[in-house]
């Protein structure tokens, strides 16, 4: 309900920001600007003193055959949880749960929202333009669930002319990727612009190891089938676009399928449908998200069938003023937005649930130097029968040095987060729980990042950055209460995060060097029954200690060698620290070339993932494959503009 407490806490703190603009505008000595049109959803603009990464176009390309989760396990220091190839890969983001990442798909979270998470294993890198991980909390910004970190997902507006790529991969274990890709733009007239891209992929992961044990630990058989249809469309000019997107996903996967008696199926289809239209400083957009999950054991004559339905429009107005003669500028993108979820489960109390969902929220940037970037942002949710907590937060950024050929920038923000419970949380008959908290979160985090050019040949990038993650009132299924959900926990995540590069570019050759490292200290701290008192203090099971990357390249003019590693410490995979899975070093290497001719292009690449054969796991009783070698080509016609 929006109630007088709602509006003290969000209405008047926008209207008095307003006014300061209002008044800022007015002084004789400030100029008003027309607001600047920036075509899509993005908020990396607000997030001034949060960590955010953009993965650079050249790795998206080397892992387009590939799922987000093994870019992001090899390119970054989030930790995953991984079943096995094609199976469930879950996320833990700076020490939290699997449901505290938020995934945006050009602005839109696309989260189960039974599940409250994303299964990393169904999204491939072909079904997305560009990528962007932000660390830590931006519930302000994204909204709920991004109490850990968000993965940011966007389509990109293809150039004029017309692209055809055609590409397949053949794996080990009888595994494949197919790939087709139409990319095309026009002009429909002296002020229209027309251009989108149609991508279909096709996946399948038949799984025939060569050997069905491990060091003594037998590899559950499986199959996963994957195929996507992603179509993007826009029409624009100067001032108005008009953009349509569309991205239909289908995963099966099935445990033991030849054991016609204990086979497990589990089928996850998606429909995500976009419609946004742009115009001087206005957006509006709908959308319209089908959830369908299926899971069948045996013979699959008893079928558990869900399907959620979520309907939501958003508004929003960007503002953008000059203040003063200084150079000093404010952008300010204020709006609200509404979900109805419906949503049909048969393990629910009830055989259909409905509800409705609103947010309203403010997001500044004030430029107030050529050196300082303020960030404040301010949003309120309301859920049907909850109070969600305000979430404000407030983000800097300094320049201390920004002249050639050095660059230090430090960092840092604080800010409220809350998740919303899942709709099992609330539901599931017997074990949900109606009355269940939302989580409420407090991150605090400091950093710097620096930047070197040497004789225009060597470049050097450094980033360090430490935070404090505390969430009350955490979800949590007791064991002790028979699995029934409660809040039980006040969980802090702390740790830090160290990202080095660096990059030598000469005429004909080119090197170059990523390292990643995390340490991070997730526990409960907080008694709030007797099976709690074993625990508190103790890490969180699935999350490594320590978790680290370095990836290296050599390249001489087309020809491209890229060396791998991934460390991970050991992990404990009880709450008691009972039981655990130990350290490992993965090791990958990629061999790829170019052919290029004015209208074609060519790219092949071999790899080789496991090159030591490792045995390993991520989760207790289920060891991942050994050495495994794929080959990939993929073949691109394009017309000259």
């Amino acid at each position: 309900m929006l109630n007088r407490q709602v509006f003290r806490r969000l209405f008047l703190p926008a209207l008095t920001l307003l006014a300061v603009a209002e008044n800022c505008v007015a002084q004789k000595d400030s100029i008003f600007l027309s607001p600047v049109t920036v075509f899509g959803f993005v908020p990396e603009r607000f997030m001034s003193g949060l960590k955010v990464q953009k993965i650079d176009s050249v790795t998206i390309e080397q892992f387009r055959f590939r799922n987000i989760a093994d870019l992001l396990s090899l390119n970054t220091p989030v930790i995953f949880k991984n079943y096995g190839p094609g199976q469930l890969s879950t996320v833990a983001f700076r020490g939290t749960a699997s449901n505290h990442t938020a995934v945006l798909w050009n602005g839109l979270n696309i989260n189960l929202p039974t599940l409250g998470q994303t299964d990393f294993s169904t999204i491939p890198v072909a079904g997305f333009d560009q990528l962007s991980v932000q660390y830590g909390s931006s519930a302000s910004i994204v909204g709920t669930d991004a109490v850990g970190g968000s993965i940011l997902l966007s389509s990109s507006k293809p150039e004029a002319g017309l692209q055809v790529m055609i590409g397949r991969q053949q794996e080990s274990f009888r595994n494949s990727q197919t790939q087709a890709t139409i990319k095309f733009g026009t002009r429909l007239n002296s002020t229209w612009n027309f251009s989108g891209k149609t991508a279909a992929y096709d996946g399948n992961m038949n799984n025939r190891y060569r050997h069905p044990e491990r060091n003594g630990e037998a590899i559950s058989p499986s199959t996963t089938f994957q195929k996507g249809l992603v179509q993007d469309l826009f029409f624009s000019n100067n001032k108005h676009e008009l953009s349509a997107h569309v991205w239909l996903t289908d995963n099966k996967l099935t445990n033991n399928p030849e054991n016609l008696a204990g086979r497990q199926m589990t089928r996850i289809k998606s429909y995500r449908t976009m419609l946004r239209y742009e115009i001087e400083g206005w957006t509006v957009r709908t959308s319209w998200i089908r959830d369908i999950i299926d899971y069948a054991i045996g013979d699959y004559s008893t079928l558990d069938h869900a399907v959620t339905d979520r309907y939501g429009i958003r508004g929003e107005r960007t503002f953008e003023w000059k203040v003063g003669k200084s150079g000093s500028t404010i952008q300010m993108q204020t709006g609200s937005e509404f979900t109805h979820y419906k949503t049909q489960v048969e393990n629910y109390e009830r055989p259909v649930i409905t509800e409705n969902r609103g947010d309203f929220f403010i997001l500044t940037r004030w430029q107030t130097t050529s050196r300082l970037l303020i960030s404040a942002n301010l949003r309120q949710a309301l859920v049907t029968g909850y109070n969600p907590p305000f979430t404000p937060s407030l983000g800097a950024e300094y320049r201390l040095i920004q002249n050639l050929p050095y660059s230090i920038k430090l960092k840092g923000s604080v800010g409220r987060s809350y998740r919303v419970p899942t709709l099992n949380e609330r539901y599931w008959k017997d074990l949900g729980n109606p009355n269940i908290k939302p989580e409420n979160g407090f991150n605090k985090e400091a950093g710097a990042e620096a930047g070197y050019v040497l004789n225009k040949i060597h470049s050097f990038t450094a980033n360090l950055t430490a935070y404090h993650n505390r969430i009350d009132n955490w979800t949590y299924w007791n064991p002790t209460n028979n699995f029934r959900v409660e809040n039980l926990q006040m969980v802090i995540a702390r740790g830090a995060e160290m990202q080095f590069g660096w990059k030598g570019n000469w005429e004909y050759w080119k090197f170059g060097g990523m390292l990643n490292y995390a340490l991070t200290s997730t526990s409960q701290e907080k008694t709030f029954d007797a099976y709690a008192s074993d625990i508190v203090g103790k890490q969180l099971p699935h999350i490594p200690l320590h978790t680290g990357n370095v990836t290296m390249f050599m390249q001489y003019k087309n020809f491209r060698l890229t060396n791998q590693l991934q460390i991970i410490s050991k992990r404990y995979t009880t709450a008691d620290h009972s039981q655990s899975v130990p350290a490992y070093m993965l090791e990958n290497l990629i061999i790829e070339t170019n052919f290029n001719r004015p209208h074609f292009r060519a790219s092949l690449q071999g790899r080789v993932n496991n090159v030591s054969n490792t045995f390993y796991q991520t989760i207790n009783g289920n060891p991942m494959p050994g050495r495994s070698f794929a080959v990939s080509l993929l073949l691109s016609a394009k017309t000259i503009r």
